[in-house]
């Protein structure tokens, strides 16, 4: 039987924790705005009115969150940048598939190592499993950093509000298991995570995947997708051997329990459009901005 207990008044707290998560806030109203308008190109004025700041403020806001300007940002996020991110996928995600996870394009990325859970741990709904969860600060609002004693095994966004929510949605993956509130145990994780100082091969992260042996297939493939760049659903499918399963392959990715880390948001349409996203298209815009900055995408 499934055991949760939530206590999440550390979260109303004043302090570090909610400045990161005020500047999300920020950030999440400002890549609306430019999101819906990027094609009359937005003044920053306008980007800073919409995001309830002053124009210096928004700027030194991205600035610190992203390594990249306001317009920069804009830059990013239209067509024209996804689908060249998506002309120069394919051959990318061949290389990295040849050179496997430690190769130079994994320069700029989280060095994940991981391994699947068995499909019996699978199959029956995580029976026998403790899994501890924590909610942290990170560049895109609060994080539900969930783990086992072998490593990361998800990783859940939310908003101001929706933390029991999300929490409850990641629940449901593993019914059965036993979940348990640790703070100071997932810390050390979300630092890892979001801390690029900490982004070293020779300690990688470790990631347990949990799901279907498709799923965790598609998992694989989207870990070897270079930070900043993206490729479709179809590319995914025809490098997992199985070209005509494009709608089978977003269903997975649909369901990828470890978001940002395992990159779902580098999978874009064919045609290179922003494709939904279970953490909010919003959220994924931000993602894709914020490596674009830190991979020096102008």
């Amino acid at each position: 039987m499934m055991t949760l207990a939530i206590h999440d008044q550390r979260l109303a707290k004043p302090g570090p924790q909610n400045a990161a998560l005020r500047d999300y806030d920020s950030v999440r109203r400002a890549i609306a705005f430019i999101s819906e308008n990027w094609r009359a190109q937005p003044t920053i004025e306008a980007m800073a009115d919409a995001a309830g700041v002053t124009p210096d403020e928004l700027h030194h806001l991205f600035r610190r969150w992203a390594s990249i300007t306001p317009k920069a940002f804009m830059q990013a996020l239209t067509l024209d940048h996804a689908k060249g991110l998506l002309r120069d996928s394919a051959s990318i995600l061949d290389a990295a598939l040849d050179s496997g996870l430690s190769g130079p394009g994994r320069l700029h990325d989280l060095f994940v190592t991981h391994e699947a859970m068995s499909p019996g741990e699978w199959k029956n709904g995580g029976a026998g499993l403790t899994l501890r969860y924590g909610f942290h600060p990170s560049p895109f609002g609060t994080a539900i950093v969930i783990a086992t004693d072998r490593g990361l095994s998800g990783l859940a966004f939310a908003d101001h509000g929706e933390e029991k929510a999300a929490l409850a949605d990641m629940t449901r993956r593993w019914p059965n298991a036993t979940y348990v509130e640790d703070h100071e145990g997932t810390a050390p994780l979300a630092a890892r995570i979001f801390d690029t100082k900490l982004w070293r091969p020779d300690q990688p992260l470790r990631v347990i995947l949990i799901g279907t042996d498709f799923e965790v297939r598609v998992w694989e493939t989207l870990l070897k997708i270079p930070m900043g760049r993206a490729v479709s659903y179809s590319d995914i499918a025809c490098n997992i051997n199985n070209p005509k399963a494009s709608r089978a392959v977003g269903a997975a990715i649909g369901r990828n329990p470890v978001s940002f880390v395992v990159p779902c948001h580098r999978a874009l349409g064919k045609s290179g459009t922003l494709t939904g996203y279970h953490w909010g298209i919003t959220r994924k815009q931000a993602m894709l901005g914020w490596e674009a900055g830190r991979v020096g995408v102008q």
